[in-house]
């Protein structure tokens, strides 16, 4: 049943969703979790459990995904810009963080934050208190599915520069 629920959801499923199918206690479904991805690895399955997004998913292991590209569907989204990059690092490091804010890090425009919006990797998050009550903007649960993140504490360090398994093709 948990093979099928992971399957079928289409989406990350957390602990506590498995569970209720499952009548398992959180921690019980995590521990069947982690005993399903081990059994996968093991007998060369293919894919994988994968924690992201606050809960889990089945994934093709990455050695696999160039081969499968003619029957994976749909096909990825064009890549975001050196801009729109930037401005995604500096909400997802920042926020909640106003448009103000972002061009002042950046020392320029901001102008890709609609293009995010539109790929829900960022959401308006509320309104600041300051004067004019500017919108405030933060990442979505669909950036920490698209960058392969379980919670915004696995972003690397600002300073590391070790983005390398982030973005994914």
């Amino acid at each position: 049943m948990l093979g099928a629920a992971l399957l079928a959801a289409g989406r990350p499923l957390s602990a506590h969703e498995l569970g209720g199918l499952l009548s398992l206690s959180d921690a019980r479904t995590a521990t069947l979790v982690t005993a399903y991805d081990q059994a996968l690895l093991s007998m060369g399955a293919g894919f994988r459990v994968e924690a992201v997004g606050g809960g889990y998913r089945l994934v093709v292991l990455p050695g696999l995904a160039a081969r499968l590209s003619p029957v994976l569907a749909p096909p990825p989204l064009p890549a975001l810009s050196a801009a729109a990059l930037e401005v995604l690092a500096v909400v997802a490091y920042r926020q909640p963080v106003t448009r103000a804010e972002i061009e002042a890090m950046r020392g320029g425009s901001s102008s890709t934050l609609l293009t995010l919006q539109e790929r829900e990797l960022i959401r308006v998050a509320g309104k600041s208190p300051a004067i004019g009550q500017p919108l405030l903007y933060a990442t979505t649960d669909r950036f920490l599915i698209e960058f392969g993140l379980n919670a915004l504490t696995d972003l690397p360090e600002p300073g590391s520069q070790d983005f390398s398994g982030l973005l994914r093709g």
